[in-house]
């Protein structure tokens, strides 16, 4: 009788079977730690309600939030990556293409074309990390050279967003060759006063970062976002020091001069065509007065 005191009763308690919750319905911050309701991640543009830390999201996703809805058009699919060198590492080079594509559904780590933001059109670009870490390639090089190239030919701004670990190392020498392509387009950008606007989410490093990232007339940030050229642990081994705190961070980035604006993702859109208000003249289609001569 005595062991009946400590005899549960079945009052509606659910099983485990009953109790379980589906997968995927939540997500844990990698910042603060706390376990988020994936749609509360969503409606709050997929950033941490507790810390602010912000998730990485697919270009897909930018795209919907940035341009108007219904105006990307998107060109340049048909350059597709080769295997220029017959690359193999712990795995062949064409065979990690394949994998990107059907990981990422897309054809290489950018997407470039002509869309509008809040109805400016300008020549856009957009990286995609799935997509072997948004490295560059010589594709990716080629494709962004020509989204310049539009806006050169339109006399339209251009905007890239980026999000890369850098060169593609199964290109070689042919993805380091494309910093300097893209770099000698955006000094024609600059010479005919057109205006670009460079945005960077977590992580731009490495090569994309020392060339197109890096050369915008406005650096726009998302915030604490990693970006520099070699990753922090490979510095402090180099030069056998510690680094200050929030190294190579946007606001460690921005309070050296670096970067002109952090910007929460709610607000990227928003303060992107701020800036093209101010830079440029869509309605005549010519520069506005602070970039002329």
């Amino acid at each position: 009788m005595i062991m009946l005191w400590f005899k549960k009763k079945n009052r509606g308690i659910q099983n485990d079977a009953q109790r379980k919750i589906p997968d995927g319905l939540w997500l844990k911050c990698d910042e603060c730690g706390e376990i988020i309701y994936k749609k509360q991640l969503d409606r709050s543009y997929w950033t941490c309600p507790h810390c602010g830390f912000h998730f990485k999201v697919t270009s897909d996703y930018y795209i919907r939030i940035l341009l108007d809805e219904g105006t990307f058009e998107v060109m340049d699919e048909n350059i597709l990556p080769k295997d220029p060198l017959k690359f193999k590492d712990r795995k062949k080079y064409v065979d990690r293409i394949e994998a990107a594509k059907k990981k990422s559904g897309l054809s290489e780590a950018v997407r470039v074309g002509i869309g509008k933001i809040d109805n400016i059109t300008v020549s856009f670009g957009i990286m995609d990390f799935r997509f072997i870490g948004g490295s560059m390639g010589s594709v990716v090089g080629e494709r962004l050279a020509r989204a310049i190239e539009r806006s050169l030919d339109m006399k339209i701004p251009l905007i890239i967003l980026s999000a890369s670990g850098g060169a593609r190392m199964q290109e070689g020498i042919l993805s380091l060759m494309q910093m300097a392509k893209t770099s000698a387009l955006l000094a024609k950008l600059d010479d005919e006063k057109i205006p670009y606007i460079s945005v960077l989410t977590n992580p731009t490093t490495a090569g994309v970062m020392a060339s197109y990232a890096s050369l915008g007339d406005i650096i726009m940030v998302e915030p604490k976002a990693l970006l520099g050229f070699a990753g922090p642990r490979v510095i402090q081994q180099t030069i056998a020091q510690e680094l200050p705190p929030g190294f190579q961070s946007s606001e460690f980035f921005q309070k050296h001069g670096f970067v002109d604006i952090i910007t929460q993702r709610k607000e990227l859109r928003k303060n992107i065509a701020l800036m093209l208000r101010y830079l440029y003249r869509p309605a005549d289609n010519i520069p506005s007065i602070i970039f002329s001569d």
